[in-house]
């Protein structure tokens, strides 16, 4: 189990609230990551664990009650905490979204690189047998009210109806592979792959190769998403802002193919509710956190699935 030498604070706004946010992230003696709303009298900590998120249509990871004590958009962070070995501490937070810091996962790395405490060996959680979830579950397992407001806004997942998201056995460590496939041409069809093994070299190979990789929407869309409470924090400097024809993007991009890459971070960031550090092959084809999250629940849905080490 390890943990942080010391507390970090980070501050910023949320990319969907566009409300002011600190978080105060603390070492903890016991395991797990656990958020908590200090802004909520009496509220308990909330397990950052994948059978406690209520919430992944919205373009990001809710966990918690989203009629209560909740947390959005904590991909980032649990892709940092996964990649720097941090599987122990308590994030207090004073509103009901993270930071967006600049849309991607280096500002956290940064942050918290420098107070990780001594490391251990993470719990394994070692993939036996291959489990999918595929995009055509999603809308049967919701209630029919949520389904449509769900297609309305995220109307373009639903247009990649073939997507899916595969966990099978894989010896090595966590091994990633993505592809997205869009319409718009500075997007069109991309691939990327990385394996997460715990050495310095894969952390070194996330920290130059993906983690500065940002969000990505279309500029044409931002009147429309915050009309439904959505995108009000975002802006340039922390989303890849794609042109109204597609064929390019307002601002500059780190990486040619930066969209997937950030996919890869979203990924990390959703095997980690785990809790554990997932030794298994991860296939993610026009993926999204939905799947993520449906695929860890088909998973540990059986026990013969997996073996925890």
């Amino acid at each position: 189990m390890s943990t942080l030498s010391k507390k970090v604070k980070i501050s910023g706004v949320g990319i969907h609230s566009g409300l002011p946010v600190n978080m105060v992230i603390k070492p903890s003696l016991g395991p797990g990551i656990f958020f908590k709303r200090i802004d909520m009298k009496g509220s308990d900590l909330i397990p950052a664990t994948f059978d406690n998120v209520g919430e992944t249509f919205m373009r990001n990871t809710t966990i918690g009650d989203k009629k209560g004590a909740h947390v959005q958009t904590v991909e980032h962070l649990m892709a940092t905490f996964f990649v720097l070995g941090i599987d122990s501490a308590i994030v207090e937070i004073d509103n009901y979204e993270t930071p967006i810091m600049d849309g991607s996962a280096f500002e956290f790395f940064n942050a918290l690189e420098k107070v990780v405490g001594k490391k251990t060996k993470m719990k394994k959680i070692i993939v036996k047998k291959t489990v999918i979830a595929r995009r055509n579950e999603l809308a049967k397992n919701l209630p029919f009210w949520k389904r449509v407001k769900t297609i309305i806004l995220n109307h373009t997942i639903w247009r990649r109806g073939n997507g899916y998201v595969k966990l099978s056995p894989n010896e090595n460590g966590l091994l990633i592979d993505a592809t997205l496939v869009y319409d718009d041409k500075i997007i069109g069809t991309q691939s990327y792959s990385c394996l997460l093994d715990g050495t310095k070299k894969s952390v070194d190979n996330f920290v130059k190769n993906i983690s500065r990789s940002r969000t990505f929407g279309k500029y044409s869309e931002w009147d429309y998403l915050k009309a439904h409470g959505m995108a009000h924090g975002a802006n340039e400097k922390n989303v890849i802002v794609l042109n109204k024809d597609g064929d390019g993007t307002l601002n500059k991009l780190h990486y040619k193919d930066e969209f997937v890459r950030h996919k890869i971070i979203d990924a990390i960031g959703d095997m980690f509710t785990s809790t554990g550090f997932i030794y298994g092959h991860l296939e993610s084809f026009k993926g999204s956190h939905a799947l993520n999250n449906l695929v860890l629940r088909k998973l540990f849905s059986d026990k013969s699935n997996y073996e925890i080490v």
